[in-house]
């Protein structure tokens, strides 16, 4: 239970895959403009990751290592396009806003690079541990830059106006905010490691 839960807590903060080990940012940067979308995205990737995981793992006795990274593709494919027909047959307006970055899923350098570095060496359990710390690292930065950029973007927070007087700042709603946003997110997340480093 105690590695279990520090294989969690690693994947959250030491190894999150936005913040700090900077991978898999182009869907992230992509689709956060919204919070809907950003939490839409978050649980389309924490199903395939945490599923990856889990079979990447109890297929590792019986994959040869010549075959294993077409295998993990196979496995994370698998997943990726159960998610794509969920979402799309019964939430077509996320479906929409997400686009093209669902099916991509199946190539995200932190899915693959997770059944490479840790499934596939590691038991089951061991693999579910690190799934979930990695979908909630993912999770927590994608909504939180989802945060940032639709409320200095467009004034909004799930599409509802907080203050009628704010002029928001349109540039957030574009690439250029994505890189202001993760950058802020990055620089908070030092702050925070330094002072609790101080401690």
């Amino acid at each position: 239970m105690k590695d279990f839960l520090k294989y969690v807590v690693n994947g959250i903060f030491k190894e999150n895959p936005v913040l700090i080990l900077m991978i898999g940012l182009c869907s992230v940067l992509a689709v956060s403009t919204s919070v809907q979308n950003a939490i839409g995205m978050g649980l389309a990737f924490s199903f395939v990751m945490i599923f990856s995981n889990i079979f990447v793992s109890l297929l590792r006795p019986i994959t040869p290592n010549e075959i294993r990274i077409p295998v993990f593709i196979i496995v994370i494919g698998t997943f990726t396009t159960i998610v794509d027909l969920v979402i799309s047959a019964y939430f077509p307006e996320l479906y929409k806003a997400l686009g093209i970055f669902i099916p991509l899923i199946v190539v995200n350098c932190i899915i693959i690079g997770r059944a490479e570095a840790f499934a596939y060496r590691h038991n089951v359990l061991e693999s579910i541990a690190d799934g979930i710390g990695i979908s909630i690292g993912y999770i927590w930065a994608i909504v939180a830059l989802g945060l940032i950029r639709e409320f200095l973007g467009n004034g909004t927070i799930l599409g509802k106006t907080l203050f009628s007087w704010f002029n928001p700042a349109k540039v957030f709603t574009m690439p250029p905010g994505a890189f202001w946003g993760i950058g802020l997110l990055i620089g908070l997340l030092k702050w925070f490691e330094k002072r609790m480093g101080r401690r």
